[in-house]
């Protein structure tokens, strides 16, 4: 009897033992784990400002890798409305993207982000930058943890949830906000000197914790910072376009995130730096501007980037796409008619041009999945 017992149990045990497994290789099965992450790059988008207050002067192009052509003027074609009136920023989070268009003046209220579908060009929604008296005239955009951030002219940063896609909440900071970026928890946006918006913060970079959403700090830097980039590591890198009269040198100039304090000024007359990972790229500040390497870790600019026969007339703007680290070059060309992108390797060897809507500034990209 107990041997039929001990049998029976031992017979049980190994059905269960079996079974567990079939489950078990029936879940591996089911459940591969799939890579979301972008295949191929399919097409380009790339933000034209237009003429400086020129009235629904701007628009967004776009390249279509496969088929070799563009369409200059393609948020139009696809939403048969204008873009606005001095859009300023355009970048990816997620599965939208993101344009800034600053608008006029305050009074004009034509001030928005307007969130796009990268798939089909498609207008998801247009969020006002204004209340019911005057416009917040946005100027950049960035990230953290879910939410945008956008600085404005007005002296406020607005936080917009990225899932609801409205503004949550405002900040006042200081001066007429430019540049902004996110890094280490903070907010970093810069007081720019503007002759429309006098504001005795003219020389500073005003810090905001997220967690709070409230201003922590000023760092002081030199007068009208104007672009502001921070590094994986957590440095800042401010460009300061200084002053006419009486005259100011522009200046370069490095932060620290961890002790929100300026650790390094160098004497740099640049109009652009963009980061990516641990490459960089400038373009300079003397007309019409040369296209530059620049060493993140020692902060020194490079030889000339572009290692072929190309010329960009006109550098305007700088972008990388991370999936494969080609360089994008924004080219103005006479400022007054159409512009063009350049597509370099990492080399700095040209792959391919296309023609933009005037003066091009920033590029993002519709990504392919499978």
């Amino acid at each position: 009897m107990k041997t039929t017992i001990f049998a029976l149990k031992r017979t049980t045990t190994l059905v269960l033992l079996a079974s567990a497994l079939l489950i078990s290789s029936c879940k591996k099965d089911k459940e591969p784990v799939i890579d979301k992450g972008p295949k191929t790059t399919l097409g380009v988008y790339v933000l034209c400002e237009g003429g400086y207050n020129e009235i629904n002067g701007s628009a967004i192009t776009y390249y279509d890798i496969a088929k070799g052509t563009s369409d200059k003027n393609y948020f139009k074609t696809q939403n048969s409305i204008e873009l606005g009136t001095n859009a300023n920023d355009l970048k990816q989070y997620g599965s939208k993207l993101y344009c800034v268009v600053t608008g006029t003046e305050p009074e004009d209220k034509n001030s928005y982000v307007e969130v796009i579908n990268p798939a089909t060009g498609k207008s998801i929604k247009r969020i006002q930058f204004a209340d019911a008296t005057k416009g917040f005239l946005p100027r950049y955009i960035t990230f953290y943890q879910n939410k945008a951030y956008v600085s404005g002219y007005d002296g406020y940063i607005s936080k917009i949830d990225t899932t609801a896609l409205t503004i949550e909440a405002r900040v006042a900071t200081g001066g007429a906000l430019d540049g902004i970026a996110a890094v280490n928890g903070k907010l970093y946006a810069a007081n720019s000197s503007h002759p429309i918006f006098p504001n005795g913060n003219n020389s500073s970079v005003s810090v905001v914790d997220i967690a709070t959403f409230t201003k922590l700090k000023d760092i002081n830097v030199s007068i009208n910072p104007s672009k502001i980039t921070a590094t994986a590591a957590g440095d800042l890198f401010v460009i300061t376009s200084g002053q006419y009269s009486p005259f100011i040198a522009s200046a370069f100039e490095k932060l620290s995130s961890v002790s929100d304090t300026k650790t390094q000024t160098y004497a740099y007359n640049l109009n652009t730096l963009t980061i990516s990972g641990d490459k960089g790229y400038v373009i300079t500040g003397d007309y019409p501007g040369a296209l530059k390497t620049f060493n993140i870790a020692t902060a020194a600019i490079g030889p000339n980037f572009v290692t072929d026969a190309t010329i960009v007339q006109t550098p305007y703007g700088l972008s990388i796409n991370a999936l494969d680290e080609n360089v994008f070059v924004a080219d103005a060309t006479d400022y007054t008619g159409d512009g063009k992108v350049f597509c370099f390797d990492s080399t700095g060897k040209r792959k391919f041009d296309f023609a933009t809507g005037k003066i091009p500034r920033v590029a993002t990209f519709n990504y392919g999945y499978k």
